[in-house]
């Protein structure tokens, strides 16, 4: 550390490369945080968790036993062992004795993207709720057709108010909160979609994962999707800079292209045209309405998985999307040609009966990805795995990467209801309280204080 920093005063590096090396540091020693503890106020499995957006610190969680929390990580609620272990209790929760709380598990929950004023939750009792953070109570109530698999809001919508909903009916229904009604809704999928994500590059852009194994782009302001992902349409690693690709183009024309012989180009495109018009008529001389392009999208049938798409993440710089699917494998897509970069992501176990929420660092770098009781950490262009985060001795449904606050990068929920936060600095041993026993935690192991074995490792 103390060498980048003299190598920054002297000017040998660059400032962008000093960040980068102490960011890629920082995340190479994460570990299990033992001053920071987040008690958790649920008794269900864990769905969703994200910080919000604007201030990046207040954590929301979703749970399966129909309860919304929120937790402030960065200044403690109390303190144990002398003031060395923060203790982060929730500022308030929303469950089902609540008057309008949701009656069965809650898929997702969001911060609204301009300030922590509003949240949002969905259901799989069919109701999507916009919540007032102040009063704890229900602003607008959105009744869906089925279980609500998935919420999103655009984090860069200047023009509209619109909550994308993914539920069991093949329909994505766009739901207007300034309006209190449903906008509209895109049709294309063949089963109930299970994830999805807007675009940071675009207010516009919506990204759908269904059942059906299909990734569709959708363009909110016209009919259909423009863009269906293929897993057969490769390209090798990613794309070169736009700078080069302009070069390489303008060259390849002048060298192949004279003037003289675009012209007879043009008109023999010009007579394809007339041809085909001319094949698609018919014995009575009528000519075939041609579809819209939405609805010859609606009409490709490609897959993206083979199952369900599970997880979608898009990176902070809109070029490239992380997906995961139930049949285990993680794939990563150049955007804008719309191709599967063959990245080989080492192999791995996902869960296959849920959705699970992806993390993606701010550099696009690494990808964490929750691995059935771990998260694991792979590098993007190279699909290896750069680090193994095992604290969690359920399934891990979630996750979440903030650069922002030093102690916690980190934030993971599982089925039993534990969050966890890891550090670059981990001291010793320490213990958490479970409902049953009590559980230590080192470095990386699990021990339980009954039998005093350690789950992971011969310690």
């Amino acid at each position: 550390m103390w060498r980048e920093i003299g190598d920054r005063e002297t000017g040998r590096i660059l400032p962008n490369s000093f960040t980068n090396r102490v960011k890629s540091s920082r995340i190479r020693t994460l570990q299990l945080s033992n001053n920071k503890d987040i008690v958790s106020a649920h008794r269900g499995a864990i769905n969703s968790l994200q910080v919000d957006l604007t201030e990046e610190r207040y954590l929301l969680s979703g749970s399966s036993d129909a309860s919304a929390a929120v937790y402030d990580v960065q200044r403690a609620t109390d303190y144990e062992g002398g003031g060395v272990i923060a203790k982060h209790r929730c500022l308030f929760a929303v469950d089902k004795k609540h008057e309008h709380g949701h009656k069965y598990a809650i898929s997702s929950a969001i911060w609204y993207p301009i300030d922590t004023g509003l949240f949002i939750t969905s259901s799989y009792d069919h109701y999507i709720k916009v919540w007032d953070t102040n009063s704890t109570q229900v602003v607008v109530n959105f009744k869906m057709p089925g279980k609500v698999h998935r919420a999103a809001m655009s984090s860069l919508a200047t023009s509209h108010m619109l909550i994308a909903a993914g539920t069991e009916d093949v329909q994505v229904r766009l739901c207007d909160i300034g309006s209190g009604a449903f906008a509209h809704t895109l049709s294309g999928h063949r089963d109930g979609v299970m994830t999805l994500e807007w675009s940071t590059s675009s207010e516009w852009v919506l990204v759908t994962g269904g059942c059906d194994g299909a990734i569709r782009f959708w363009d909110i302001r016209r009919a259909g999707c423009f863009l269906v992902l293929d897993q057969s349409q490769t390209q090798l690693g990613r794309r070169l800079p736009i700078r080069t690709c302009s070069t390489m183009n303008t060259d390849s024309e002048s060298r192949n292209l004279s003037p003289k012989s675009r012209t007879p180009q043009r008109r023999s495109i010009r007579k394809s045209e007339k041809q085909s018009l001319l094949d698609r008529t018919s014995a009575k001389g009528l000519v075939r309405q041609r579809l819209h392009p939405g609805m010859l999208s609606s009409q490709d049938h490609a897959t993206a998985h083979y199952g369900a798409i599970t997880g979608l993440k898009i990176t902070e710089d809109g070029m490239y999307l992380l997906s995961a699917g139930s049949d285990s494998r993680i794939r990563l897509w150049d955007i804008e040609s719309g191709c599967n970069t063959l990245v080989n992501f080492e192999t791995m176990r996902l869960q296959t009966s849920k959705a699970i929420q992806l993390a993606t660092s701010r550099d696009s770098a690494l990808a964490f990805v929750p691995c059935m009781t771990a998260v694991k950490a792979f590098d993007f262009w190279s699909g290896k795995t750069y680090l193994t985060l095992c604290a969690h001795y359920e399934y891990v449904n979630c996750c979440w990467f903030s650069s922002q606050d030093q102690v916690s990068p980190v934030s993971s929920a599982f089925s039993l209801c534990k969050m966890l936060n890891c550090s670059d600095h981990t001291y010793g041993f320490k213990t958490l309280t479970h409902r049953y026993y009590k559980i230590r935690l080192c470095h990386h192991c699990v021990y339980n204080s009954k039998t005093l074995t350690c789950y992971f490792c011969t310690a």
